[in-house]
């Protein structure tokens, strides 16, 4: 039987057991970040090593892109699976059965020798890659007090993106097999940690009561409810419209603002989620002072909008101010935490799993019609890189406020509620 906060346990016992939960769900989404930007940062490198005769040509970029598609589609199919089993089985069996699944398949990620494995194992783990951060917030946002609750996710965000920042600091001073056998063991070494964590009495209550849980096809029998689903889904657009594009692109785009020096995808990357673990903890804050999900949301797009603008008018400046554009860009997408508490908050205690586990995944996996609607914008304007990323940065922006305007207001919002 799951193990539950006993009810009459001292206020002691259960701070207790909040600090511990937030902690062993920050460093869980913290080696979840690192494994999946990873890839991101020696995809390419691990190619030509296993292709030589790939090196500086059109089909090493097809490959590397070919790969990262695979492990999103496995986040797309995971984020439903992982939810499902969230709200059937329990929170913890997604935060034991992901981190075992993609610790293993980063692992054996050290020891591929051709493209079909890449491809098997980068997919398998971006199945296990999707449960982490929905399964902590979900268990997180359960736990504690309904007024106080944006701090502890704020924490898990926080600690979690910082795992990019340690991923490319790594990957600078050890090979790219080192780096998927550190993040693979990492995950084996948290499994311990979890040992002894308390399932949310909200699951049990609606488990007890034979509440129907985890039906995905719930999301979409009732249209206010799969309006939820979509307005959850497109708050979030902007934050991987910049990484999937503004910054994995960022050396593209410096070579045509003539930027000054080299500029090196790890170190984009580096200070991208550098930014990002600022704006998770300055938005989190700005969300509890305000008492609002929506105002601090809003705030950040307006900041967003802001850098996107500075960001691709950086003519002929040097590598180290485009360093910091792309540090700033980061701390103005640094919503993730609020985004994803929100979209646990809009959802019953049946469906709540569901929701903040398949939503980011969602976001994440929007990056693939993103990268589509790019190419179309940059075909319609004769190849003009800096011009197509204006008009579809407009586009996202828009279509994201719109969403803001039509959400519900959730910061405080008892959970206890179910889905009919």
């Amino acid at each position: 039987m799951t193990t539950t906060i006993e009810q009459n346990a001292s206020p002691d016992a259960q701070k207790k057991v909040i600090t511990t939960t937030i902690l062993v769900a920050a460093l869980g989404y913290f080696v979840d970040i690192y494994d999946l930007l990873l890839f991101l940062i020696v995809g390419k490198k691990s190619l030509v090593e296993l292709y030589p005769q790939w090196a500086d040509q059109p089909i090493l970029i097809e490959k590397f892109q070919h790969l990262l598609d695979l492990q999103m589609l496995g986040m797309l199919i995971g984020g439903v699976l992982w939810g499902v089993i969230g709200d059937k089985k329990g929170r913890l069996a997604v935060l034991f059965g992901s981190i075992i699944l993609y610790s293993v398949a980063n692992l054996l990620n050290a020891f591929v020798t051709n493209m079909t494995s890449y491809e098997i194992l980068r997919f398998i783990a971006g199945v296990g890659l999707a449960g982490e951060l929905g399964a902590g917030i979900t268990l997180v946002s359960e736990l504690m007090d309904k007024n106080k609750r944006g701090i502890g996710t704020m924490i898990v965000a926080s600690v979690g993106v910082f795992g990019a920042v340690v991923a490319g600091t790594i990957s600078q001073f050890v090979s790219w097999q080192t780096c998927y056998i550190i993040g693979g063991l990492l995950g084996i070494a948290l499994l311990f940690l979890r040992i002894g964590l308390f399932e949310s009495k909200m699951f049990n209550k609606a488990h007890d009561a034979n509440i129907p849980q985890g039906n995905f096809f719930m999301m979409f029998n009732k249209g206010e409810r799969f309006a939820r689903l979509l307005i959850c889904v497109l708050v979030g657009l902007p934050l991987w419209f910049v990484v999937g594009l503004l910054v994995a692109r960022a050396p593209e785009i410096a070579k045509i603002l003539h930027v000054q020096g080299a500029i090196q995808q790890a170190y984009c990357i580096m200070a991208a989620y550098g930014g990002l673990v600022i704006g998770d903890f300055a938005c989190g804050g700005l969300s509890q002072i305000l008492r609002s999900r929506k105002k601090a949301l809003l705030i950040f797009y307006g900041l967003c909008t802001f850098m996107m603008v500075t960001y691709l008018n950086l003519e002929a400046v040097t590598n180290t101010t485009f360093y910091v554009a792309i540090f700033l860009l980061g701390v103005s997408v640094g919503f993730w935490a609020v985004f994803v508490t929100n979209a646990s908050e809009q959802f019953g205690t049946n469906l709540r799993a569901t929701a903040a586990t398949s939503v980011p995944n969602f976001v994440r996996g929007s990056l693939v019609p993103i990268a589509w609607c790019y190419s179309l914008v940059l075909g319609a304007n004769n190849g003009d890189v800096i011009k197509s990323f204006y008009y579809l940065g407009g586009g996202v922006m828009l279509i994201t406020l719109i969403a803001l305007y039509f959400a519900k207001e959730t910061f405080g919002r008892d959970l206890d509620f179910y889905e009919k």
